[in-house]
């Protein structure tokens, strides 16, 4: 019988609570430290965690978070309001991801491209939303190719901005990991502004993506 992954998330995530206290190690960094990084090779725990995605499940779990109230930058250099854009009475799935990187990010699109191609003639389709961690790099132009390279249809926002800003941004969702290359595999979705959010944590495939988001909408 497959795990029930909320209860295993949330199994994992009280037995984390208790034991990272003890070690002395932040929150934020456990999951680099069960792939520790290798000198010279600052994409080592993400290589590791691919190799991995095969045999560990992505861990789902349900959570309330606060939208902050911040202005980011759309790929065609327009000013977007955050809340504006993710906390309308419309389903919404939301990635973090850089694109310059080349483990996590490059899956985690490709799987958005794909179930958005999935999910094109749904009843009610989702707002894709990704926003850049390297706001530094990820110019507009930038993100405009980046969609273009996975076919992001018009729906699909591609966000940057100032660093205080997207930092603000990852902090409010629980995706801040310090450096961009710490940075893990989330995607979160949510069916509208008055739900909660479900977050994936790990890599999911396009059918599981698009089963999660049925999941969504059918609750």
């Amino acid at each position: 019988m497959a795990p029930n992954r909320t209860a295993l998330a949330r199994l994992l995530g009280g037995l984390l609570a208790l034991f990272l206290p003890l070690t002395g190690l932040p929150h934020e960094d456990h999951a680099m430290q069960a792939h520790p990084p290798v000198p010279g090779d600052p994409h080592a725990a993400h290589r590791q965690m691919l190799s991995e995605a095969d045999s560990l499940p992505y861990l789902r779990s349900e959570n309330r978070y606060a939208t902050p109230a911040v202005t980011l930058t759309d790929s065609r250099g327009a000013p977007v309001p955050l809340a504006q854009l993710l906390d309308a009475d419309e389903p919404v799935i939301l990635s973090f991801i850089y694109t310059s990187c080349t483990t996590i990010c490059p899956v985690l699109t490709a799987t958005l491209s794909q179930a958005q191609d999935r999910l094109a003639k749904a009843p009610r389709k989702p707002r894709l939303v990704s926003i850049s961690i390297d706001p530094d790099f990820d110019t507009p132009a930038r993100l405009q190719a980046y969609a273009a390279t996975h076919h992001a249809h018009a729906d699909w926002h591609f966000l940057t901005g100032d660093a205080a800003a997207v930092s603000a941004t990852q902090r409010a969702f629980d995706v801040y990991r310090g450096r961009k290359s710490n940075h893990i595999p989330v995607t979160l979705l949510r069916a509208s502004a008055h739900s909660s959010w479900v977050r994936l944590e790990g890599f999911t495939s396009a059918v599981d993506l698009v089963r999660e988001y049925e999941r969504l909408l059918a609750n």
